[in-house]
């Protein structure tokens, strides 16, 4: 949600470089609290979000919670994988079936 209250549902978050994984170590913010790095590194790989300009660690320090924590695992799924599917069973039936995980950003 921006500071007009919209809200972003869309966004590209780009695979992640070395550089982009070591850059933020090097982040005061980050030496002063390493879990500041999540928010320093997504700053840097979101691309777009909605109709925002600059998606930046101020941009991404504003997230609810439960919205850093998706991007967050977003992020590892597609930086590890290389893919934003994930497999997953129905808790009644046990049918295993994959999830796009890409479809649901922002939501």
């Amino acid at each position: 949600m921006d500071e007009d209250g919209k809200v972003h549902r869309h966004g590209i978050m780009r695979l992640a470089t070395a550089r982009d994984e070591l850059l933020p170590l090097m982040d005061m913010r980050v030496r002063d609290n390493p879990a500041y790095l999540s928010v320093v590194l997504l700053g840097r790989l979101i691309t777009r979000l909605g109709t925002l300009k600059n998606v930046d660690a101020n941009t991404v320090e504003q997230f609810f919670a439960a919205d850093l924590a998706y991007l967050q695992k977003f992020y590892e799924k597609i930086n590890t994988d290389g893919t934003s599917l994930a497999s997953t069973a129905c808790p009644e039936c046990h049918h295993e079936f994959d999830v796009d995980l890409g479809s649901r950003l922002g939501e």
